[in-house]
């Protein structure tokens, strides 16, 4: 923890208010930092935290509300006036110039000059002081980007400290760290608390809030949920203050029966990537549902790209029907037979310009290949089948699909997976952003789907939701699976149990690992 803070606030933010048209973003947000602390502000996606900082830095006006730094009321209008004024962010991608060398990164627009002239060997030498007081030791003639992301972030942090900044906001600085980066980068915010500087510390890793913070103060749907001593506040309690629920006893009518066994598909060990998961194991099997569940930033998305063959895993293995394969690119998951709707439908699934028939017929013809069109008369009947068969709406396939509703776009990409045939389908928040009636339908496909013995593995936020549909919840926290959930083990309150306190809540299931 840091040192003991001064009581009096250096950084004051009442009543602040933003909306974009007519949605309210931020309805009336109160934050207290003090110097000497690390103060930890944590909400699920959507919660409002992005859009506080952006408000309080210069990159959006603020609609209502005051902030004060140091007693003085401040309106920054670009993040450099904010620098100016000693407020400092530094973002999970580092807002520097790899392409320069870290000195000039480190007095980019304050060189040090004589007669005009830039003093390279001085602001080297000035530079090699300042990051020697953060631990660091790097020849400051190379490229900023030849080094590490955790030497870059120190680096920004130790450019707005010698720009005389007296709150630093870190915004998901350790979102692509390993465990030793990270502990190297918890350390320097340890030092700068040390100094007197006040630091806001945006994050979704819950184990490196209770190790580093003072505070924290929990949004949820643009509204301040409380503020609460770190040392005085249970994981459980914080994670319901991030959800919005309390526990709930509701278990899975999914048990398998005593004795019953599953046809397995895929098997994983080991497989993890660096800077995205810890090394996990899996195994995926016919008729079966496995839900992963954990807060944002759990490594939930990173799990299923990983299977799915979307990132390249550097350890571990994979097999499909007890044989080894190499899911390395997502041709590779298409050859294997796997399918992938990704969480981003509209950056990473859908086609915007395209027809409905041509986002349908995508995935099959890309495993088919350049060389192998699917011809016309076979894309229509693709098209009009799945279109039928899960209702999508309006039902003409040469409708640009970007014109659809969400619910129905969500349809389309399930079409075109089905449309591969797949033993192993993919599902990341299906149900994200989408009307109450295409709800129910999804929830309604998945059932179906299982029944008709695929293997599916799902990608939930919304734990009642998961918790009717799984045979199985394996539950992340900080990059790392913790708990695996079976049968009528499987509840809101065991998976929330997982997610705040992790090994304690339930062990590995022994048979998924078998």
């Amino acid at each position: 923890m840091s040192a003991t803070p001064d009581p009096v606030p250096l950084l004051e933010i009442r009543g602040l208010g933003k909306s974009f048209g007519s949605i309210r973003v931020l309805h009336e947000v109160d934050l207290l930092l003090r110097a000497g602390e690390i103060h930890a502000l944590l909400g699920e996606n959507g919660a409002g935290k992005s859009t506080l900082i952006k408000c309080v830095t210069g990159v959006h006006g603020r609609d209502a509300g005051t902030v004060r730094l140091g007693g003085r009321d401040i309106a920054p209008r670009t993040t450099e006036e904010a620098l100016a004024a000693g407020l400092a962010t530094v973002y999970q991608e580092v807002n520097l110039l790899p392409n320069l060398s870290v000195a000039q990164n480190l007095y980019l627009g304050r060189q040090p000059t004589r007669f005009g002239i830039v003093q390279g060997a001085a602001m080297r030498r000035r530079g090699a002081e300042l990051l020697r007081g953060f631990g660091l030791d790097i020849d400051l003639s190379r490229p900023l980007g030849s080094y590490s992301v955790a030497v870059q972030h120190v680096c920004a942090i130790a450019r707005a400290v010698d720009a005389q900044a007296r709150v630093l906001i870190l915004d998901e600085p350790t979102a692509s760290l390993d465990s030793h980066e990270v502990e190297v980068l918890l350390g320097v915010m340890r030092q700068l608390a040390g100094r007197g500087l006040a630091i806001l510390f945006v994050t979704h890793f819950l184990d490196q809030v209770y190790a580093v913070c003072d505070r924290i103060t929990v949004l949820r749907n643009g509204r301040l949920v409380g503020e609460r001593a770190c040392a005085a506040l249970p994981r459980m309690e914080l994670v319901r203050m991030m959800l919005g629920r309390d526990l709930e006893e509701t278990v899975s009518g999914r048990a398998v029966a005593e004795g019953a066994t599953r046809e397995r598909i895929g098997r994983f060990r080991g497989l993890g990537r660096r800077g995205a998961v810890a090394p996990f194991d899996l195994d995926l099997h016919r008729g079966e549902v496995v839900g992963l569940a954990g807060l944002l930033g759990s490594g939930r998305t990173e799990t299923v790209r990983l299977v799915f063959g979307a990132d390249k895993p550097d350890a571990g293995r994979a097999e499909i029907d007890d044989r080894p394969v190499r899911l390395h690119s997502p041709r590779d998951g298409l050859r294997h037979r796997l399918g992938y709707c990704p969480e981003e439908r509209k950056t990473e699934g859908i086609v915007a310009e395209l027809t409905v028939r041509e986002n349908i017929v995508l995935a099959l013809q890309a495993r088919r290949g350049l060389l192998r069109p699917i011809p016309r008369r076979e894309q229509d009947e693709i098209a009009r089948r799945f279109i039928r068969l899960l209702d999508i709406r309006p039902a003409d396939p040469e409708r640009p699909i970007g014109l659809l509703s969400g619910g129905n776009q969500q349809k389309a990409l399930l079409a075109r997976w089905l449309a591969t045939e797949p033993r192993i389908l993919i599902l990341d928040e299906p149900t994200r952003g989408i009307d109450v009636g295409a709800h129910a339908e999804i929830i309604r496909l998945i059932r179906e789907l299982c029944a008709d013995g695929l293997a599916l593995l799902v990608v939930s936020s919304e734990l009642d939701e998961i918790v009717t549909y799984a045979d199985r919840v394996v539950v992340l926290r900080d990059r790392v699976q913790v708990a695996s959930l079976e049968g009528e083990a499987i509840s809101v309150s065991s998976i929330l149990h997982a997610i705040a306190e992790g090994d304690g809540a339930a062990s590995a299931d022994a048979g998924a690992a078998a």
